[in-house]
């Protein structure tokens, strides 16, 4: 038995078995054997209540996944990535995004240094840089306070800023606006600048090199955008840096002294709580930011100490894991019925696919199972009328996220409990249905024909975790992003995969720095391949045609 390939392991193959013995069981008859399940597969984490009974899965499923656990070492990972291991093993790097939000007071060693006075300090630089634009101190070139910061990043410079302001915009100071430039298309940096007054805008530029293309090209139109309009001297006024490249900032034009630092141990996409998120603390505060991070710690304590029996984070993975490996399914959907929440998905469509859409293990070897979903999702109620349709009747089965608040950041009438009566009802859709003899009895009532009761059949047994905070503020978003962070990282560790790198994106970086040049050379003989050959050569002839 090959050890190091987990299909082989007794946990993995006991699964399989379990997997075969539950193919036919129903979500109704799991609550019919158990009429405290509703109760018993409900738990807390913090701040959040987590309702797992709508899986298919039974007491023995979560003995059998828990074992899977363990056998995997997920635990010992776990205490690894605390304790400043360098467990990012293809780069070399210690994985501490843990460390940017430890409001603990305990050290965090990495080869023997305490990376939190580091923390500290560049916490400190936040917030004191925060304050001088919330309260008008630091101005622009001509005297003018700041009204707009645009950040310009891409990634996790960029999904994590754009989300958690979205998400607590309700904490936002509304005289200062906040934008975001990350795509490479002068589109968005056209219409982010286009109604501002340049004397009156500031730029953040994020960039751990300094050297990312799609970043460093909307800086430098950034740039060109404030000299013209302010002349040469004006860069100093309206940039500032969050990159660890002090070189490349200087060039650029930004005194250092400006430029906030983070550590090759963060990630990006597990970059919120460092630097990166200096646009969220300039539009929420920093006192606002502050709860945010104890949020996230308070959740990271959870995952550090509870067993994998009340783990929940660990559970979220495992079950994760009990439906891609065993029941392949091939995507998971989040479904925030919180509107603020509206890039919550998008940002860990990134978080999880990054981190683990990977097809080599830890030690080199091809895998030979399923390894990362597909991420997606939308609030609800719209979602309810776009792709539902799907979730209910569709010939794959997702399992669904809910993510709902019990206290609404606007109340509002009725528009609030007829919000949670929907998530509460698709919920309940999706895990009892409607059998073919409900649908014949309905059609029957209302008159149609008889052959239209399979089409409103709904077969139910589709897998839902309902999650329910009691408000959405800068804490309970702290909580459910590391909620999500470490399932992610639970199921890495048992796919034995690193879930830290992500080696996928080069490829086709340097492809398109081959194409740029052969573009400019207008030599379409540099590209390797016929096709794109093609490509290049249609589009500069087309190019030459409008001219």
């Amino acid at each position: 038995m090959d050890e190091s390939d987990i299909t082989t392991t007794k946990a993995w193959q006991d699964l399989q078995d379990h997997h075969q013995a539950m193919r036919d069981t129903s979500m109704r008859s799991l609550f019919e054997a158990d009429d405290q399940r509703a109760g018993s597969w409900s738990h807390q984490a913090v701040d959040l209540r987590i309702d797992l009974s709508k899986h298919l899965a039974d007491n023995h499923t979560l003995e059998l996944l828990t074992a899977l656990a363990r056998q995997s070492g997920v635990e010992q990972l776990r205490d690894d990535m605390f304790n400043g291991v360098r467990i990012n093993t293809t780069e070399n790097r210690a994985v501490l995004h843990t460390a940017l939000r430890n409001v603990s007071g305990r050290p965090v060693m990495v080869d023997g240094t305490d990376v939190m006075p580091d923390v500290l300090r560049v916490l400190d630089h936040m917030a004191e840089f925060s304050d001088s634009v919330r309260n008008g101190s630091w101005t622009g070139a001509t005297g003018k306070r700041i009204r707009t910061v645009i950040n310009i990043g891409i990634g996790g410079s960029d999904l994590g800023p754009v989300m958690a302001y979205e998400a607590l915009r309700d904490f936002s100071q509304r005289d200062l606006a906040l934008r975001f430039v990350s795509n490479i298309d002068a589109t968005q940096f056209v219409e982010a600048t286009r109604d501002l007054d340049p004397a009156e805008t500031l730029f953040i530029i994020s960039s751990k090199t300094f050297t990312t293309d799609e970043t460093m090209t909307n800086a430098t139109t950034a740039r060109d955008w404030i000299t013209t309009a302010l002349g040469q001297d004006a860069t100093a006024n309206h940039f500032v840096a969050v990159s660890t490249n002090a070189q490349a900032v200087a060039e650029f034009g930004i005194d250092t002294a400006n430029m906030f630092e983070f550590w090759d141990w963060v990630g990006g996409r597990y970059s919120l709580c460092s630097a990166i998120g200096l646009s969220l603390m300039i539009a929420i505060g920093k006192d606002n930011f502050h709860d945010m991070l104890a949020g996230f710690h308070a959740m990271d304590e959870h995952f550090r100490t509870a067993p994998i029996e009340q783990n929940i984070p660990m559970l979220l993975g495992l079950l994760g894991i009990w439906y891609g490996n065993f029941w392949d399914t091939r995507s998971e959907a989040i479904l925030p019925y919180e509107q603020y929440l509206s890039r919550f998905p998008a940002y860990f469509q990134q978080g999880n696919m990054e981190s683990n859409g990977k097809r080599v293990t830890r030690d080199g070897r091809y895998v030979s199972y399923q390894t990362g979903p597909v991420i997606w999702g939308e609030p609800g109620t719209n979602g309810q009328h776009a792709f539902y349709q799907l979730l209910h009747q569709g010939t794959d089965i997702v399992p669904v996220d809910f993510i709902g608040f019990v206290h609404p950041r606007h109340q509002v009438g009725e528009h609030h409990d007829k919000l949670m009566a929907n998530m509460f009802a698709q919920s309940a859709a999706l895990a009892f249905g409607k059998t073919p003899e409900e649908a014949l009895a309905d059609t029957k009532a209302l008159g149609l024909p008889a052959d239209v009761a399979r089409h409103r059949e709904f077969p139910g047994n589709r897998p839902s975790t309902t999650i329910l905070a009691p408000e959405l503020t800068p804490n309970t978003l702290g909580q459910l992003t590391a909620l999500y962070e470490h399932k992610i990282f639970t199921q890495g560790a048992i796919w034995n995969i690193n879930s830290f790198d992500q080696w996928g994106v080069e490829l086709g970086k340097s492809l398109a720095k081959q194409t740029y040049a052969a573009m400019k050379d207008r030599d379409v003989t540099a590209l390797g391949d016929a096709s794109s050959a093609q490509l290049l050569s249609t589009y500069l002839e087309l190019q030459d045609e409008a001219r």
